[in-house]
């Protein structure tokens, strides 16, 4: 793989990623990151102390470079840094939205150019990663880059046109999920479990249930007459209006 890494931005998915490779003992020669607020930095650095700060042009100019930025504000800095990219870099952008056709339109220099939409659980080397490769990247780069993101999880290729399908069904997912997991722990506490009581059975509870609904051959009308009683089932038609809502409507915002 090659030797020096580059995140344009410095906020949480450059730490996802960066504790993801710390954790599995990946090894860089340098890791430079620029960020227009310094205090994302400072926060960056306390956890990783070998982080370099450096300006978004010299980012530019590592071996890979990722491109850790919210989609309205890519374009523009591309566009400021379009002559400091080198041909044989490889530049890896992680968001939604920003297609390869309006990449490319600034990154003209740049043959080896790909999207991945990251996953938070990355973080515990658990991450479900789509990634995609424009045409012509170099297959000998394609290869190295699938085994370097690799260790960050499950890392899978996948047509451009899907990623922001895995944005609002895998990337996002976690979110629909986890403040629920945290009111049902102190429901827990509330009704006579411990702390660990009540997460292991909130842990081992949704962790059976997915594998029910999905590995027992039942279908979902099926498994969810298994349980008669459902004391928030009054309400399960207003969640999936939420759901539906928000969740098509995100996709609507984010699509290419």
């Amino acid at each position: 793989m090659k030797n020096s890494i580059g995140f344009i931005g410095a906020g949480r998915v450059v730490r996802i990623l960066l504790q993801g490779f710390r954790n599995k003992n990946v090894q860089f020669g340098k890791v430079v990151v620029s960020d227009t607020n310094p205090d994302v930095i400072a926060k960056l650095k306390q956890n990783f102390p070998e982080v370099e700060q450096v300006d978004a042009a010299t980012v530019a100019a590592q071996d890979i470079v990722l491109i850790a930025l919210h989609p309205p504000v890519i374009m523009d800095t591309l566009e400021s840094l379009k002559n400091d990219f080198r041909p044989d870099s490889i530049v890896i952008s992680l968001a939604p939205k920003i297609n390869f056709t309006k990449l490319s339109s600034k990154l003209t220099g740049v043959k080896n150019l790909a999207r991945l939409i990251p996953n938070a659980t990355s973080y515990i080397n658990e991450g479900y990663n789509p990634v995609t490769f424009a045409s012509g990247f170099d297959e000998a780069e394609k290869k190295a880059v699938m085994s370097l993101l690799g260790n960050l999880g499950y890392t899978f290729e996948v047509p451009e046109e899907k990623l922001e399908s895995y944005a609002i069904m895998s990337a996002m997912l976690p979110t629909y999920f986890w403040f629920q997991w945290r009111e049902l722990g102190e429901i827990g506490l509330k009704t006579g479990l411990t702390k660990d009581e009540s997460e292991q059975a909130i842990y081992q509870s949704v962790v059976a249930a997915l594998d029910l609904f999905y590995k027992s051959g039942l279908t979902p009308a099926e498994v969810i007459d298994l349980i008669p009683v459902k004391p928030i089932g009054e309400h399960e038609g207003q969640i999936a209006e939420f759901y539906t809502t928000k969740l098509l409507g995100l996709f609507e915002k984010i699509k290419p």
